[in-house]
């Protein structure tokens, strides 16, 4: 079998042997020598039954079975939600009947006024992130809905070249509501809306006193599917005859790492474990538990190979390497807005982990990855105090460029 030339990838991916400078009694917030919490931990999932009825979701996303406990899915396509005992994977049912489990990302519920349903919707995005994805897509009325910055509140991001600008420029505007006892919306107080889907369509096709008329939906739904927790429901060991191994992207004292693929449809990173180089019981547990955080500036862990030896860990691929190269490479190219981009990735993941009662102990450039996308996640999260697990595929082991 002929393996893909990825030789560009090589230079974003060197290797460092740096051991951690943190005692190795801080890790978990949950152990009992760990720091307590100033967070309450997240509310367990609902058991079967708690929300009063069947849940109706769309899909966002197409997914595939991968295990016969799966479920396909499409997007778009309306499912029946049955179980949600695991927070990352849910039993539904698909209209012809057949049952199995799907990523809980990949749906959203089924409501009049659920706006995840739709094209234009980007949860959490930023206004910079915002401005920039319109300034990319140039058309004008050009438009994203995004979480405020007020809790609660949504804004409308709009793309138009009215008043003489040529290079264009975006407008914010927010969605209110009417203080009445029947809450409506509006971003012209002259026209009022049940929903904000509704708020929206009436817009795409009246201006009504705005800039412009809203024309293009611009979103990330369906562009670009997010990881899940794991390739399967429970599937956290993954046998080596499904890996591709591929490009080497580096090897260091304590094993390789390679580019692969899982199953020839998942590309993902491989990192081999030499011998001895750890303790196996105690990485078995953390594994587990690491493999159930799940979160979109996380570098997600997809499981890990037991069956023979050298070990291998499977994690999510990234393409442009780490965040100090990243930086490196273009340095003096990147704005003041792609900066706090960057910061406003990394804070996103750092807030989950320590909502999920972890402390990192070792954030850095180096231990931060970029995606195609330029999605910047962190990596090396829980694995310092196994000591030479530490070096997971992306995370500690790339030595600084330079």
């Amino acid at each position: 079998m002929s393996l893909e030339d990825n030789s560009d990838l090589v230079e974003d991916y060197p290797l460092n042997e740096r051991q951690p400078s943190y005692p190795s009694n801080v890790y978990r917030l949950n152990r009992t020598v760990g720091v307590p919490s100033r967070r309450k931990p997240p509310p367990p999932p609902p058991a079967d039954g708690e929300d009063g009825g069947e849940v109706n979701v769309i899909a966002l996303y197409d997914f595939c079975a991968q295990e016969p406990s799966d479920l396909s899915v499409r997007r778009y396509e309306e499912y029946i939600i049955l179980q949600k005992h695991d927070p990352h994977w849910w039993k539904a049912r698909d209209k012809n009947g057949n049952e199995g489990f799907i990523p809980s990302n990949y749906v959203t519920e089924k409501k009049s006024n659920n706006i995840e349903a739709f094209e234009w919707y980007c949860k959490n995005i930023t206004r910079n992130k915002a401005e920039q994805l319109l300034r990319q897509e140039g058309k004008e009325g050009a438009f994203i809905v995004r979480d405020s910055s007020q809790q609660g509140v949504y804004t409308v991001s709009v793309f138009t070249k009215a008043g003489g600008d040529q290079n264009g420029s975006v407008r914010h505007y927010h969605i209110k509501q009417t203080q009445t006892s029947q809450r409506q919306y509006y971003v012209a107080e002259k026209h009022l809306f049940d929903t904000i889907p509704e708020l929206i369509e009436y817009h795409e096709h009246n201006a009504a006193g705005l800039i412009t008329r809203f024309r293009y939906p611009v979103g990330l739904t369906g562009k670009c599917s997010p990881a899940t927790a794991g390739f399967s429901y429970e599937k956290w060991e993954i046998n080596t005859s499904e890996l591709t191994f591929m490009k080497e992207l580096g090897s260091g004292q304590f094993g390789m790492v390679r580019l692969g693929k899982w199953r020839a449809m998942h590309k993902v990173a491989i990192k081999t474990v030499y011998e001895g180089s750890m303790s196996e019981e105690d990485f078995i547990e953390e594994a587990k538990v690491m493999m159930r955080l799940s979160h979109p500036n996380l570098v997600q862990l997809y499981g890990v190979c037991m069956q023979q030896r050298p070990i291998c860990i499977v994690t999510e691929f990234m393409e442009n390497g780490c965040l100090l190269n990243y930086q490196r490479q273009r340095q003096g190219r990147l704005s003041k807005d792609i900066l706090l981009g960057i910061c406003e990735d990394v804070c996103e993941g750092m807030a989950y982990l320590e909502m999920n009662h972890f402390i990192h102990r070792d954030l850095a450039a180096r231990n931060c990855l970029v995606s195609d996308k330029n999605v910047v996640k962190v990596s090396d999260f829980g694995m310092a105090s196994l000591g030479p697990l530490s070096f997971i595929p992306g995370l500690e082991m790339w030595k600084d460029a330079g």
